[in-house]
């Protein structure tokens, strides 16, 4: 199961529309990892594992295979940074609690600074949801949520109606590990997920008997009466994107709410603690980018800038 063609794991496909939209990865890259993770997923499915199950003596296994073949040392490497990536992105995405290649040693993917929309593009997107109906109710909910708090995609998910009840103006998030933090809602999100859950909004996708435990506790529904999954929230917000004449996944809209926020003069403490990043190493990158942006800005604006 090698060709091109071959189906890979859902996980899989979300993290490779992630590489494309938010990391820029040109065709070729994405083809080339795609060839990777068809054939690694293969090879755990023979030993009946999958990327979201495997450890650390699998993956070794499987690495040692790649390095013992006729494979050159740059294709090993790159298929080494193919299955980093897939994994270390499964754990930002809360879908696993640990990463079985993080003692590989090479492989590793570059270190790149996150992709934030400008704050118009976040706004054409989010205003473009206008419907009345309760899918439209609740995409404009769900974009107006991950964006206004930075939630993950995991974490808006798996929302309930409790998480909501305080009203306090703050929706509880459970992040990695199941770490508890209470976020600001912000004025359009409350908005929007008020009136998705204005009754005979949510209510009519509510199905007469409740599939699987849990669901009906769900502040996002699917249109068949299921809690929404994470990949029927990365089509709701692709979908809505493209709409709007844009390439969106639900990570940029969290790149977007730090990015934005910093921009705006927040503390990166705060942003820190937003977030939910266990350090805070990880949320100054994003400090990077915004004095990027300042510096541009200034270059092309003061008239002793170049000079």
């Amino acid at each position: 199961m090698s060709s091109l063609g071959a189906p890979l794991s859902a996980p899989a496909e979300e993290y490779l529309s992630w590489l494309a939209v938010e990391r820029g990865r040109a065709t070729n890259t994405i083809s080339a990892y795609r060839r990777d993770l068809v054939h690694y997923e293969a090879a755990l499915a023979d030993t009946g594992r999958t990327s979201l199950d495997a450890g650390q003596e699998d993956v070794e296994r499987y690495v040692a295979g790649l390095r013992s073949g006729a494979r050159s040392a740059a294709s090993v490497a790159r298929a080494i940074s193919s299955l980093r990536g897939l994994h270390r992105f499964l754990l930002e995405e809360g879908a696993r609690d640990e990463d079985p290649t993080a003692d590989l040693e090479t492989g590793r993917l570059p270190a790149r600074l996150p992709k934030a929309l400008p704050e118009g593009d976040v706004t054409r997107v989010i205003e473009g949801v206008t419907g009345d109906d309760p899918a439209s109710r609740r995409d404009r909910a769900l974009l107006e949520l991950l964006y206004g708090t930075g939630a993950r995609v995991s974490e808006a998910v798996g929302l309930n109606l409790a998480d909501l009840a305080g009203g306090d103006g703050l929706v509880r998030l459970y992040g990695k590990g199941s770490k508890e933090r209470l976020v600001p809602l912000g004025r359009h999100a409350a908005h929007s997920l008020a009136r998705w859950l204005e009754p005979g909004v949510r209510d009519a996708l509510c199905p007469e008997r409740w599939r699987r435990k849990g669901d009906s506790e769900a502040v996002f529904l699917n249109t068949r009466g299921g809690r929404l999954s994470r990949q029927g929230a990365f089509a709701v917000v692709r979908d809505r994107g493209r709409a709007a004449g844009i390439e969106l996944a639900p990570h940029a809209l969290r790149h977007s709410c730090a990015t934005h926020l910093l921009a705006h003069g927040a503390d990166v403490r705060v942003v820190q603690e937003l977030l939910g990043h266990a350090s805070v190493t990880t949320t100054q990158l994003y400090t990077k980018v915004t004095s990027d942006h300042l510096r541009a800005a200034y270059d092309a604006a003061h008239p002793r800038a170049g000079l």
